[in-house]
């Protein structure tokens, strides 16, 4: 068990170093839960394990978390990425540029909200390209509710805010 849990966490370090940018958990679960290479727990634990050992990063965005490969897990894979087999390597890159596009939108357009000073929720809806901010709007709604919905239909509904505001001030 020990050496196919090391070769899940390779397959993951590989994944994280094919993109630019950190991929969530539910993007990695379902690589290697779609390939059917092991089952969902052993994915987290993986996950975890790398974690603690300093090979990944997690940060937090709303309710997702986000997966970011370490210097460490970059010389881990150095040594130990010929482990991963070559079938294995075509299907995540295969992957990767499938859903190329879904994930730098997952990534790219992000929502997220906190309670205010007021009793009230502080909403910030973001989109980037790049390593630039589009578009950054902040504003408060006076229900958890709200702040959730507003959230949910931000990924939707960006690119219309964004054209809609353009061209009202331009």
């Amino acid at each position: 068990m020990a050496d196919t849990l090391s070769l899940y966490k390779l397959i993951i370090l590989k994944m994280l170093e094919q993109v630019e940018a950190p991929l969530t958990n539910s993007q990695i679960s379902e690589f290697i839960l779609e390939k059917e290479y092991t089952n969902y727990f052993t994915v987290q634990q993986a996950l975890s394990e790398m974690e603690e050992t300093g090979l990944v990063t997690v940060t937090a965005s709303r309710n997702s978390s986000l997966y970011h490969i370490t210097d460490s897990g970059r010389s881990t894979l150095e040594f130990f990425g010929d482990k991963i087999s070559d079938a294995i390597l075509s299907d995540i890159r295969g992957y990767l540029e499938e859903h190329r596009i879904s994930i730098r939108n997952s990534l790219a357009t992000t929502a997220e909200y906190f309670p205010g000073s007021s009793g009230d929720y502080v909403v910030r809806c973001r989109v980037r390209e790049q390593n630039s901010t589009l578009i950054e709007l902040t504003f408060q709604v006076p229900s958890e509710k709200q702040a959730e919905s507003a959230c949910s239909h931000w990924p939707s509904k960006s690119q219309a805010i964004y054209a809609h505001l353009m061209k009202e001030l331009l």
